[in-house]
């Protein structure tokens, strides 16, 4: 599981602002490819992130949950 990944479900509202949040910072910084994932298709993220959605994350890593933290996601997106 490489670059960005949004786990939510359908009719998800706050899974719907992440997205959006996410194509904004899109237009001015590079970000890695991006799959969004319905989180109840698989039983393991379901169990591990089901009541947390939406999770956004990085490389299989955890960057935020619920909302947004565009600092931490350029932080983690930096260049080492």
């Amino acid at each position: 599981m490489g670059g960005l990944t949004l786990l939510g479900r359908p009719g998800c509202g706050l899974c719907e602002e992440l997205l959006e949040e996410l194509q904004q910072v899109a237009a001015t910084v590079p970000l890695p490819p991006l799959a969004v994932l319905d989180v109840d298709d698989d039983p393991v993220l379901s169990r591990r992130h089901g009541l947390d959605i939406p999770v956004l994350l990085l490389d299989g890593v955890v960057v935020c949950r619920h909302r947004l933290d565009r600092q931490e996601l350029l932080r983690l997106l930096r260049p080492r």
